[in-house]
């Protein structure tokens, strides 16, 4: 199992990758399957980092969504221009509405095209329930059970009648790799809570996790917090490793360091990581 950071908030040094605010997967499985894990925020990154990478969209097998913010999301429509017909896997609340609010004002910050356009666009496979999307990589499925804090920002909003209620993240849903070593986490930004989610993949798939790649929403976590996720890790998971970017938080990151030294790498785009 293969899996390369295409989009990232950050690059290597040197490299001629593009950064944004955003993240991508490509997983590459052991039958050929190649995987799309989100889009990052823009169609300009994501296609300037895929060539800069080798990478042929048009051999890409099917596209899952960790969920419909725009950061993960904002390359849809340069993809499907590319991949007309692309099985895309997501969780059935992907379509409702999200929005940001700074002070005063509203944005959008939801799906780039309308639930129209992307049925006509993409064959959509949209389940609460976990999917097999290729040999050995699954969707969680909606993490129902949150007994620990949820990756939450205070300025994500979503409509309920004429007011607004915070974003319930409801359709948040992360990828389980098979790996001869046991599972790998494979996530978007975690915001149903890292804990949270390797909970519900302990319950589902019932074996050791070894990894834990991605977005994990520890950004703006208190210390006291970020000890008590790597108390969890430690204790609960075996120390699995961490390859941490986007949403993490270089804080966050480098407390998890100092208690797992080598086991913490971040995952800037262009990492290449086999299991």
């Amino acid at each position: 199992m293969k899996v390369t950071c295409v989009v990232d908030n950050t690059v290597g040094w040197g490299s001629s990758l593009w950064g944004e605010h955003g993240v991508a997967f490509l997983i590459e499985a052991e039958d050929g399957s190649r995987i799309l894990f989100d889009t990052g925020q823009s169609g300009v990154v994501l296609l300037h980092n895929l060539a800069e990478l080798r990478i042929d969209a048009r051999e890409i097998n099917a596209l899952a969504l960790s969920h419909a913010h725009r950061d993960h999301t904002g390359g849809l429509d340069a993809l499907m221009e590319k991949c007309p017909g692309l099985p895309l896997h997501a969780h059935p609340n992907l379509f409702r509405e999200r929005f940001s609010r700074h002070g005063e004002e509203v944005e959008s910050i939801g799906l780039p095209l309308t639930p129209e356009s992307l049925a006509a666009r993409a064959e959509l496979c949209l389940s609460a329930d976990p999917v097999e999307v290729a040999s050995g990589i699954w969707t969680t499925g909606e993490i129902t059970s949150r007994p620990e804090p949820e990756g939450r920002s205070a300025h994500h909003l979503v409509r309920q009648g004429d007011g607004w209620i915070p974003d319930p993240y409801q359709d948040d849903l992360s990828l389980v790799l098979r790996t001869a070593g046991g599972f790998v986490l494979l996530a978007g930004c975690c915001h149903a809570g890292l804990l949270n989610t390797l909970l519900h993949v302990r319950r589902t798939f019932g074996n050791e996790i070894v990894a834990v790649a991605g977005g994990t929403h520890l950004v703006g976590a208190d210390e006291a917090y970020v000890q008590h996720v790597a108390t969890v890790l430690e204790r609960e998971y075996d120390s699995p490793r961490l390859y941490l970017n986007h949403c993490t938080g270089d804080e966050a990151r480098l407390a998890l360091a100092i208690v797992f030294g080598k086991g913490v790498r971040s995952c800037p785009a262009g990492a290449i990581l086999s299991f």
